[in-house]
């Protein structure tokens, strides 16, 4: 009997998932238990595994295309069964979406389609029907920061989508061009007035999953929780002392100056329960262990894998840890408990310049520590002006749990600690 393939939960704030890759193609033998697709969750890229047995009749849904919890993507039976009643129930389902007016026609300054269909074939794939170019976020800027045209490039993605490997190779290409001669992107600039007659071209792109979540997630976290901030700089000349130390006797270790700061922050929530803590409607929740989230930046957005009971590991342990799961959330390959479930957050852009910024706190955990560049600055100890490494730190603080007075004790026992890293072996 003809079976249904339906879009899996994967992860536990999962609303809905998108084909990234089917593994069978219509006809294929599908056995229970054999992965049959890889879904884009809101956080990572997971296998949907088949169950039941039989051969892949029917695909409902397209890799590059989303589908909500619970909705028909595919059918799974015996190859001359009669799937009929499946397909019509898939298309009745779909049949309000398709009873939807149709878009007011694109305004006469968009891009229209260039490539016109040759030999009985579609459009060029890096084009939608719609004539507007499939690219990614981050394709995008890399193509627009490196003077590379996307009319010229084949898309390598999901239905002709150009994506950041594609850019890369333009890239090689353009390097690799004769000494000389310049691709047209970046042409000597040519002095002259412009000539704007009407407004800029645009193409719209879906979201991706994880995007979509974390517009969710932020509308749910800066509005009911009623944040509050507080900012103190700390002197760090100790704790790179410390660093350059450890990895001199072992630079196999490769500790890095924010494994130390989630090694203190940890230490300092375990001091401070009245932190390490959420906000449960009916009751606050207070936690044993500091489990720190560690935000990384990925393609599409932010995931924050968690180090658990960092209160209780080495540095080395932290690092390694760090290492390991930065890696996988790259390439979307964590599980979801690896990415749920933090007590507290650190987010560091020091590494990209930043000196100092705020973090918005990802429900339910009731704070996050954003931390912002390590520089060389004047300051007056002992009555003398002398140069020391100073870091300023930021902390979101949810009121419904943390007072004001709370979060500053919080980052004094931070500071103190990261001043004087020896607390850490006392």
């Amino acid at each position: 009997m003809a079976s249904k393939v339906i879009m899996p939960k994967l992860s536990p704030t999962m609303e809905e998932g998108q084909i990234a890759r089917w593994l069978k193609k219509e006809g294929d033998k599908v056995s229970m238990g054999e992965p049959l697709a890889e879904i884009d969750t809101d956080k990572a890229t997971m296998e949907m595994q088949a169950l039941s047995e039989g051969v892949l009749r029917k695909i409902l849904v397209q890799e590059g295309e989303s589908a909500p919890l619970g909705q028909l993507i595919a059918v799974v039976g015996t190859p001359d069964e009669d799937i009929s009643a499946l397909l019509s129930e898939a298309t009745a389902k779909a049949a309000p979406a398709e009873k939807k007016p149709e878009p007011a026609p694109e305004p006469a300054t968009e891009t229209p389609a260039a490539a016109p269909e040759t030999n009985g074939r579609q459009q060029a794939p890096q084009e939608s029907q719609s004539g507007r170019m499939i690219v990614s976020p981050l394709a995008a800027r890399m193509a627009a920061e490196a003077g590379v045209d996307l009319k010229s490039l084949q898309g390598s993605g999901p239905g002709g989508r150009i994506i950041k490997r594609d850019i890369e190779a333009a890239m090689s290409q353009s390097k690799a061009a004769p000494a000389g001669s310049f691709p047209r992107a970046v042409e000597p600039l040519k002095f002259q007035q412009a000539q704007v007659a009407t407004a800029s071209p645009y193409r719209d792109e879906p979201s991706s999953e994880i995007r979509r979540v974390i517009a969710r997630r932020l509308v749910t976290s800066i509005g009911p929780v009623p944040h509050f901030f507080l900012t103190s700089e700390i002197e760090m000349d100790r704790a790179a002392e410390m660093r350059k130390g450890i990895n001199a006797l072992d630079p196999n270790l490769k500790i890095s100056i924010n494994d130390i700061i989630i090694k203190v922050v940890a230490v300092a929530l375990v001091q401070h329960p009245a932190v390490n803590a959420s906000f449960q409607d009916k009751f606050i929740r207070y936690y044993e262990h500091a489990d720190i989230g560690v935000a990384v930046a990925i393609e599409d957005g932010l995931i924050t894998p968690v180090v658990r009971a960092a209160d209780q590991k080495s540095l080395s342990q932290i690092a390694g840890e760090v290492r390991e799961l930065a890696e996988r959330a790259k390439t979307r390959k964590l599980k979801p408990e690896e990415y749920t479930g933090a007590t507290f957050s650190v987010s560091n852009l020091g590494m990209f310049g930043i000196d100092e910024f705020t973090a918005i706190i990802n429900p339910p955990e009731s704070g996050i520590l954003a931390v912002g560049a390590m520089t060389p600055k004047p300051v007056v100890r002992d009555d003398e002006v002398v140069v020391r490494q100073m870091m300023r730190v930021t902390m979101s603080c949810d009121h419904r749990v943390i007072d004001g007075a709370t979060g500053a004790k919080f980052l004094q026992t931070v500071k103190k600690m990261l001043e004087n890293p020896l607390y850490l072996v006392v």
